[in-house]
């Protein structure tokens, strides 16, 4: 497989595709760079190596249609202000070739918003899955894909994937546009690579103890991370809101508190599966309970299995928060998914902050740490601990996917799986 490193780049165009589905104010301003600046040193490498770059990504969820709330257009300047040169822009993306063409050494072009084409996510418009033509709408759809990604392709010498955060989608520009390159002229890259590395650190060299804390309000959402960590992690963290759905399937009261109540019984499994496989499984067994979904509501400390009526778990409580940093300070590997509580409110950040400091601790102590998922990383970075880590990940559900044990598009497209 070929690598950036290793590539010449000089007087080559290289197409590259990120990720700057970055947040804009009402304005058009971006209010979180996280992403440009994840994508830099693979660009500025390009550029200081003699290439030309084009720049390929999406932006929201246009659905096909032409969006101008949703323009690259918007962040152009701020791309060009990370990087110390011009950014050119061309408005439409499949029409860009003559741009292209024209970009000598040095310089740099930003594609228009890639899913203001259906072809992008290659998905049919306009027709229900349940319409008898929906399968030829969809071969037909699958067919312009191709062609999308051909012309995209058109554009330069080689393919660099560096969007982590959409290898888990097989849309054009993510995977369908790799058929094009031989081996040689298509590479992951930088921040790719290192994703790819923090995955394989997790999945293939476990350190032990290893500690996984799953978070969030549903473990239907988790079901398939939680049953292939099962096989992996000594200590199991489940926590958020899905504690809920746990404690009522053992019989707890929860009064108000966020419950699948049709997921009881595979909180049964996932606990009598944990107890078959040695895994120790830590649940809470105290929570904030508050008497409105408010970070001003009045609250009081209760265990977890008994919340009285019209009061809801918001976050995890102080006994729970020292179990968690009993199983996390002591580990030498941890992934951390999902909060512990409502973290959005600032009144009921404690049991996320708490998961936080011991991952600090464990991670000043030699630990490698994994932190992956939207909401874990907000929580790390509210917290100001983002250098306390080994890892952020800017992939939530590619990471999710990756650690689940199936197959990235966008990284078997280059691998050439």
């Amino acid at each position: 497989m070929q690598t950036i490193s290793n590539y010449d780049f000089a007087g080559k165009k290289a197409i590259v595709r990120v990720d700057f589905n970055v947040p804009l104010d009402e304005n058009g301003n971006i209010t979180d760079d996280t992403r440009i600046r994840g994508a830099l040193p693979t660009l500025r490498y390009i550029l200081d190596k003699g290439g030309a770059l084009i720049i390929m990504s999406h932006m929201g969820k246009p659905k096909g249609k032409v969006n101008a709330k949703m323009s690259l257009g918007q962040i152009r300047e701020a791309v060009g202000k990370a990087l110390g040169v011009e950014v050119k822009f061309a408005p439409d993306c499949a029409k860009a070739k003559e741009a292209a063409d024209a970009l000598k050494a040095g310089e740099v072009l930003l594609l228009e918003n890639l899913r203001f084409y259906p072809e992008e996510e290659g998905k049919p418009v306009g027709i229900d899955k349940e319409d008898p033509a929906y399968d030829e709408a969809k071969k037909a759809m699958k067919a312009s894909q191709k062609e999308f990604a051909k012309t995209l392709a058109s554009y330069a010498d080689c393919y660099v994937n560096d969007a982590f955060g959409t290898a888990h989608r097989k849309h054009a520009s993510t995977a369908v546009i790799a058929d094009y390159f031989d081996t040689d002229n298509k590479m992951l890259g930088f921040l790719m690579e290192k994703e790819v590395q923090a995955v394989d650190n997790i999945l293939s060299n476990i350190k032990r103890p290893f500690t996984a804390i799953m978070g969030g309000s549903k473990v239907s959402t988790k079901i398939g991370i939680i049953e292939n960590l099962m096989d992996k992690v000594d200590n199991l963290i489940l926590c958020g809101g899905m504690t809920y759905t746990f404690a009522k399937a053992q019989g707890g009261k929860i009064g108000n508190s966020i419950c699948e109540d049709d997921k009881l019984q595979l909180a049964l499994d996932i606990i009598a599966q944990a107890k078959a496989k040695g895994v120790n499984l830590v649940l809470g067994t105290d929570c904030i309970a508050a008497d409105a979904f408010s970070n001003d509501a009045n609250t009081q400390v209760v265990a977890a299995n008994a919340i009285p009526d019209g009061w809801e778990g918001l976050d995890a409580g102080p006994e729970t928060r020292k179990l968690f940093a009993e199983a996390i300070e002591g580990a030498k590997t941890i992934l951390w998914n999902g909060p512990a509580g409502v973290f959005e409110f600032d009144n009921f950040t404690g049991g996320s902050r708490a998961i936080a400091e011991a991952i600090a601790k464990a991670t000043a102590n030699g630990a490698y740490s994994l932190i992956g998922g939207g909401d874990s990383v907000a929580c790390i970075n509210k917290f100001g601990m983002a250098d306390k880590v080994s890892y952020i990940s800017t992939g939530g559900g590619a990471l999710l996917e990756a650690i689940e044990g199936k197959v990235l598009p966008g990284v078997a497209a280059i691998k050439g799986e």
